[in-house]
C-alpha cells in the first residue's frame, strides 16, 4: 500500500468515476457457476428446438452421384502429358455444357419433371475429381429416385450430346448412380449443436446484463473500490444461531426480575 510522504497516512485508490464500468472476470465467472443450471437448461433447449425444428420443420435431401471419365481425342495408345490437359480442360468444358438450356429442357421433357430450368439448374453440382480425368455429376432433390433419374439423364446426355456438340472422343461412364440410402441434408446432430450453442449463449448473454446491472455492494472490497474507503467492519447476513437468541431472552429475563 502506497504511503503519502506529507501525513504519512495510505492512499486509497480512487473510486470509478461517474460512467465507467469494470467487469471483473473471475466475478464473472463465478457469478455464471452460481446459475449454472440456468446455463445447462438453456443449453438443453436449444438443443430440443433445434432437433425438433430439424426433424419436423425441414424437408431432408437426397444426392445422387454418377462419373465420366474424360478421354482425349489422341492416336497414340500411350497416355502422354498432353493427354492428361486435354482431358482435364474437356472436363471444365463438361461442366459448363451439362448446363445449357437446350440440354435441360431434353431432360424436363424426357423424365416429365415439374421443374423449370432454373430450378432444375440449382440442384445439380458438376465438378471435376482433383488431379484427375474424372466428372463428378451429382443431383440433389427431396426423393431419392429422382435425385438418381436425373443424375444419369445428365450422364446420358454427356456421352451423347457433347462428343458432337464438341467434335471431340466420347466419354466413358465409369459409375451409373443409385438410389441413394442415406439425406444428404440436413445434418441432424450438426443443428442439434448450434442449437444448443445458441441457446447456452442468450442465456449467458441474460446473465452477464444482470450482473453488470447489479450495482449492490456485497463485499469490503466492492466499498473500496466504489467508494474509495475501507469499512471498519461488516455485518454478517443470516439469522443469529438459536442459542445466542435463547441466551438473550434470559438476560433480558433477569433484568426485569430485578427492577420487580
Amino acid at each position: 500500500m502506497l504511503m503519502d510522504q506529507q501525513n504519512n497516512r495510505p492512499q486509497l485508490p480512487a473510486p470509478a468515476t461517474e460512467g465507467e464500468m469494470e467487469i471483473d472476470l473471475a466475478e464473472l465467472l463465478a457469478y455464471y457457476l452460481t446459475k449454472w443450471y440456468l446455463l445447462f437448461i438453456g443449453f438443453l433447449i436449444g438443443a430440443i428446438i433445434a432437433g425438433a425444428f430439424t426433424y419436423f420443420l425441414i424437408t431432408p435431401k437426397f444426392t445422387a452421384t454418377s462419373k465420366l471419365y474424360m478421354v482425349a481425342n489422341s492416336s497414340n495408345t500411350i497416355v502422354d502429358l498432353s493427354d492428361f490437359n486435354i482431358g482435364n480442360s474437356l472436363s471444365s468444358d463438361y461442366a459448363q455444357l451439362l448446363k445449357v438450356r437446350p440440354i435441360l429442357e431434353e431432360i424436363i421433357e424426357e423424365e416429365k419433371l415439374s421443374y423449370t430450368v432454373e430450378a432444375l439448374r440449382g440442384m445439380i453440382s458438376i465438378s471435376k475429381v482433383s488431379d484427375t480425368r474424372i466428372l463428378q455429376i451429382s443431383s440433389t432433390s427431396t426423393s431419392p429416385q429422382e435425385a438418381m433419374v436425373i443424375a444419369n439423364a445428365l450422364a446420358d446426355k454427356a456421352v451423347e450430346e457433347l462428343p458432337v456438340l464438341m467434335d471431340t472422343a466420347t466419354p466413358n461412364i465409369a459409375e451409373r448412380a443409385i438410389t441413394p440410402k442415406q439425406k444428404s441434408s440436413p445434418s441432424m446432430s450438426r443443428n442439434v449443436m448450434m442449437g444448443a450453442l445458441v441457446g447456452l449463449l442468450l442465456v449467458a448473454g441474460v446473465l452477464t446484463v444482470i450482473f453488470l446491472m447489479d450495482d449492490t455492494m456485497k463485499t469490503a472490497e466492492d466499498v473500496q473500490r466504489e467508494l474509495g474507503i475501507m469499512p471498519l467492519t461488516v455485518i454478517p447476513e443470516g439469522e443469529m444461531p438459536a442459542g445466542h437468541h435463547s441466551e438473550e431472552s434470559s438476560r433480558r429475563r433477569r433484568k426485569r426480575r430485578k427492577k420487580n
